[in-house]
Parts: structure tokens; sequence; C-alpha cells
């Protein structure tokens, strides 16, 4: 019972001995490992000392590497990497700076250089009857202990997590991006409190009125917390953010988070039901316009997306108002949650653009795909002009395409406030123009905050998409 225990534990131990091993040679990973289980790392790092106190390991890696070096060996593998990068990049059609390319190759000649030294003097301590042990074995050899794997899994939790999604390309995909997400979001929040902090406009005399005493603007600026120095009012921004606690507007004195609960889901809402529409739309026009190039249709549709991009938000809203409420009365002229009909003309404003980019992007897509030697081949296997389209065309031309949407996606949640305020919409663009020109720092960054949130979201998910379309990303995945 025993011997098949170990055996049943021996892979899942080296699988994790080498996943922590990889991880170890990456900085960030290395950090973020060593972070995730700081309370693990701290026993295993003592045993590790207590085994390289036994050893000459370190004087003995140094004068090797010094001897390796100066051979030119390490120019050597520096060379090799340099071909097969060139190689690499050669058959995947892509273009490199030199910069890059030298980047590239001289981290992965450092680490064959490492394993190949590390490599040596074990093969030499070896036949001296002497073992080194590095880090990484250290953490190994302690895991192999039932009792220590068992006593680690809590202390280690997050570390074992991590080593998961790690050793998974899809996880690993995705953690790194939404690792990206949140420094994105930050650094948006950063930008824009700092620009509100410069702002000439005062919010405590805005608020109170002319009339308001110097009294009364440090009364309201304390209060606030205004008169702190900039350093401290940005950690309580920071501080709201992460605990979804941006305290109450400086105007009506509403809780920020509240106020954006009510009015982002009307703006979202909206904006995802447009990009629906217009992407059931635009994908027939476009494809349509690239298998019949030169022809009517695809003079007309073209022409009609180019309207649709080259038309105002406000003007096409205020003409669709005139004609569908004013002459003839077919439908409401402002917004109302309980009536579906209100939604159909701030819709038709909001995907007009999202319509037309996303055609011209489909029909320009489709063309370049269309001419590639593959489909030539597909065709001449004697496949069906549908067969080839679907099958081989569609899925290629996509990606542009969902760059485009994802792109427009975040120009329209960001820009819906000019069609709010035409069609009377108390969603969240009306909302964060109305404060900023007080400025209601803690209502806009609420605003701005949550609509980057969303946006990154629908970055993570168009990253992911692209992974599913594009074979050379997965393939890309895999190797690293």
């Amino acid at each position: 019972m025993t011997g098949h225990t170990s055996a049943m534990e021996s892979p899942l131990v080296d699988r994790l001995g080498n996943i922590f091993t990889k991880m170890l040679l990456h900085p960030t990973y290395r950090f973020l490992l060593l972070l995730a289980g700081a309370p693990l790392h701290l026993i295993v790092y003592v045993v590790h000392l207590s085994n390289k106190k036994k050893s000459m390991h370190r004087a003995n890696l140094d004068k090797l590497e010094q001897q390796w070096t100066s051979s030119g060996y390490r120019d050597q593998l520096l060379k090799e990497a340099k071909e097969q990068l060139e190689r690499k990049h050669r058959f995947f059609g892509q273009t490199i700076t030199s910069e890059k390319l030298d980047r590239e190759a001289n981290q992965i000649a450092a680490i064959k250089f490492k394993e190949a030294l590390l490599r040596h003097l074990d093969a030499q301590q070896d036949g001296n009857g002497k073992s080194q042990t590095t880090y990484a074995d250290t953490f190994t050899q302690l895991i192999r202990h039932p009792a220590f794997l068992a006593i680690s899994i809590i202390p280690g939790v997050l570390m074992y997590i991590l080593m998961l999604i790690y050793n998974n390309a899809y996880f690993k995909y995705i953690g790194e991006r939404l690792v990206m997400t949140v420094f994105v979001i930050f650094g948006v929040a950063f930008l824009v409190f700092t620009i509100l902090y410069l702002s000439p406009l005062n919010p405590a005399a805005n608020i109170i009125g002319e009339t308001a005493t110097a009294e009364q603007i440090a009364k309201f600026n304390q209060l606030y917390g205004l008169d702190q120095p900039y350093l401290t009012q940005l950690w309580h921004t920071f501080r709201g953010i992460l605990t979804f606690d941006l305290g109450k507007s400086f105007a009506g004195n509403e809780v920020v988070t509240t106020s954006i609960a009510a009015k982002f889901p009307v703006t979202l809402t909206l904006t995802i039901i447009s990009t629906i529409v217009a992407v059931l739309i635009a994908l027939p026009i476009g494809l349509v316009s690239a298998t019949r190039p030169n022809s009517f249709f695809d003079y007309t549709f073209m022409l009609i997306a180019l309207i649709g991009l080259s038309i105002p938000n406000f003007w096409q809203g205020l003409v669709l108002i005139l004609n569908f409420s004013i002459k003839l009365h077919w439908l409401p002229a402002t917004y109302n949650p309980q009536n579906a009909l209100t939604m159909i003309m701030p819709i038709v404003v909001l995907g007009t653009g999202l319509t037309a980019a996303v055609a011209r992007m489909t029909r320009s897509s489709t063309l370049e795909v269309i001419h590639e030697d593959y489909i030539t081949t597909a065709r001449a296997k004697g496949l069906s002009r549908r067969q080839v389209l679907w099958k081989h065309a569609v899925g290629n031309a996509l990606i542009p395409i969902i760059t485009v949407i994802g792109l427009q996606f975040g120009a329209m949640l960001g820009g819906a406030a000019v069609t709010e305020k035409v069609f009377n919409i108390n969603g969240i663009g009306s909302y964060i123009v109305d404060k900023q020109f007080i400025p209601d720092i803690p209502a806009i960054m609420g605003g701005v905050v949550y609509t980057a949130i969303t946006i990154s979201i629908v970055n993570v998910i168009i990253d992911i998409l692209y992974a599913f379309f594009d074979p050379r990303i997965r393939s890309k995945m895999k190797q690293y």
C-alpha cells in the first residue's frame, strides 16, 4: 500500500517541482511565488541555507561561469538564440526590432547558460560523491515528505493555486490579462484624480455659491478632506476603489456607489443591445460586400457605412426625434425605463457608428483573407464557395473585426453622454458630465472607475476570443 501511494505521489511532486523551478526563472512570477507562499518559504529558506553551507557550490559556479564566458560559450549561445528567433519570426511573418530581438535572445541565452552550468556542476559533484541542492531542489525534496506536503497546503494554498494557474497555458493567459487590467484601472484612476486635483475649479465655491465666505469654504474642504495633501487624497481614493466605497458626492450628499448602481446599468444595457444589433447587421453586410466587390450592393452598403461614420450622434438623435416623435408620433422623444419603445432611437444612434465601422472592417478583412493561398488551395480541392467562406475565410477574418468591436464598445460606453443628453437618459454618461463642472471628485471618480472596469473586462474577453480564433496565439501560449 505504501509503495503504491509513493508511486502515485511521485509524479505529482515532480510536476510541482518542475513548475516551481520554471517560475523561479521569471522575476515577476518569482516575486508572486515568494509573496503568495511567504510563510512556507521561511521554512524552505532555512533548510536551504543549512544545505548551502555544506558545499562550495557558489564559488565553483562563479569560477566555472568566468571560464565559460572567457571561452566564448555564452556568445555562442546568444548567436544561436538570435538565429532561432529570426527563423521563428520569419516563419510566422512577424517583424521585430533589433532591440527586442537582442533582449529576447539575451534572456534565452542566459537561461540556457545557467542550466548548462548547473548540469556541469551536478555532473562534477556526482562524480566526486557530492550533490548540490538548489532552492527549487530543496522545495521539491521537502514536499516529497507526505507530512510536510500536508502541512504546507494551508499556509501555501495561494502559492499552489498560482502554480496551477501558471501550469495551464489558458489560465495563465487569462490571469496575466486580469493582472494588467488591475494596473489599467488604477492607472486611469490616478490620471483622472490628478487632472481633477489640478483643475482650477473650486468645488466648495461652486456648490455653496458666490456668497460663500472663506470660513464656509474652509469648513467644506475640511469636511470632504479637500484640505489634505495630494498623496493623502489619492490614497483615500485608491482605498475607496478597493473597498467599493467612494464616499458621498459633494452635491446632494448622495452615496456614490448607490448612485452609480442606479445609473450605470442603464448605459450598459443600451450599449450591449446596440453592440449586438450592430454586429448582427454589419457582419452580413460586410460579407456580402466582400464576396461581391465593386458591385451595386458593395457600393451602396459602403456608401451607407461611410455616411453612418460621418453623422454626429447629437445631430442624428435630434433628426430622429424630429421625424419619429414630433412629426409621425411613432416613438416617444424621451427615455422611459418602463417603455421598451423609448430604447429604439437611442440604440439606433449608439449603434450607427459601430455598424458602419464593423461593416467596413468585415469587408476589408474578408477581402484580404479570400485572396490568401490557403483559400485558393481550398477551392482547388473542390470545396464549394460557401464552405470556403465559412470554414476557412470567416474565422481568420474575424480577428481584426473583434478588435474593432472591442474598441468601439469602449468608445460607445464612454461616449454615451451625448446620446443620453439628447434623449434625457439618466445614465452614467450624463451623470459624469453633470458632475464634472463642479467638479464633484467622488462622483466623477466612481463613474470613471466603473466604466474603466467594464471596458477592461470587455478587453479581457476580446483577448480570450483572440486565443479562440487565432491558432498562432494558442501556439505561442503553449510555448511559454
